[in-house]
């Protein structure tokens, strides 16, 4: 019960595994769209990481809208370098699951993909989203430019608002800078099409975002 409810704590930087210095190796073409999930990317890409829960259901729910380039399951928000997914869920790295958006903004806005990001979760439960337990499962939008932290800020108040119409809880979710993004092992990536009958522990609200 211990070990439960400390993974429900964020560490500290002084309380985070030590990690490693070499990156973990990664086959980094796209299992869908056959592409490379690593830098660097056409020109005209722009990049946001998020934070719903599980990585599987996520990254699968933004591979799968149009406009968006490739995508990638990694860890991020947190202090060990390198972690491994084991690392990860024991709640000592900080980290968070999270998905690596590059998308063509010519062809989908940043705002389609919030919509998408909101709707696709519960943005209200804190540490954990529906049965998934830890803070590696917490709601989180991470940004790389200021007119994205805007257009953050103001879609996670527009939601709040559609949220307390439908008499749900406040968001926790957390917009902070893009940090350093920690690709996820191989098997992670692309997993629910490798695994199409592989857990999904995705679920919104109910609640729509306009």
């Amino acid at each position: 019960m211990l070990f439960n409810t400390t993974k429900m704590i964020m560490p500290t930087r002084e309380q985070a595994l030590p990690g490693r210095a070499e990156p973990i190796l990664v086959d980094d073409r796209h299992a869908v769209k056959l592409v490379s999930i690593k830098p660097p990317f056409p020109v005209g890409m722009e990049q946001i990481i998020l934070g719903l829960g599980c990585f599987w259901g996520a990254e699968r729910k933004f591979w799968q809208q149009p406009g968006v380039y490739t995508t990638a399951v990694g860890y991020s928000a947190g202090y060990t370098p390198n972690p491994t997914y084991e690392e990860v869920c024991s709640g000592l790295t900080g980290h968070n699951e999270v998905v690596l958006v590059v998308f063509d903004p010519e062809q989908v806005s940043l705002g389609q993909l919030l919509k998408v990001f909101w709707e696709a979760h519960n943005p209200t439960q804190g540490m954990r989203q529906g049965n998934d337990r830890g803070t590696q499962y917490r709601s989180g939008i991470y940004y790389f430019t200021e007119a994205q932290r805007e257009l953050a800020e103001a879609t996670r108040r527009d939601y709040q608002s559609a949220l307390n119409e439908n008499g749900l809880g406040e968001i926790t979710t957390e917009i902070l800078p893009a940090s350093e993004f920690y690709y996820a092992e191989t098997y992670h990536q692309q997993y629910l099409h490798k695994n199409p009958g592989g857990y999904c522990g995705l679920g919104g609200t109910g609640v729509c975002l306009g």
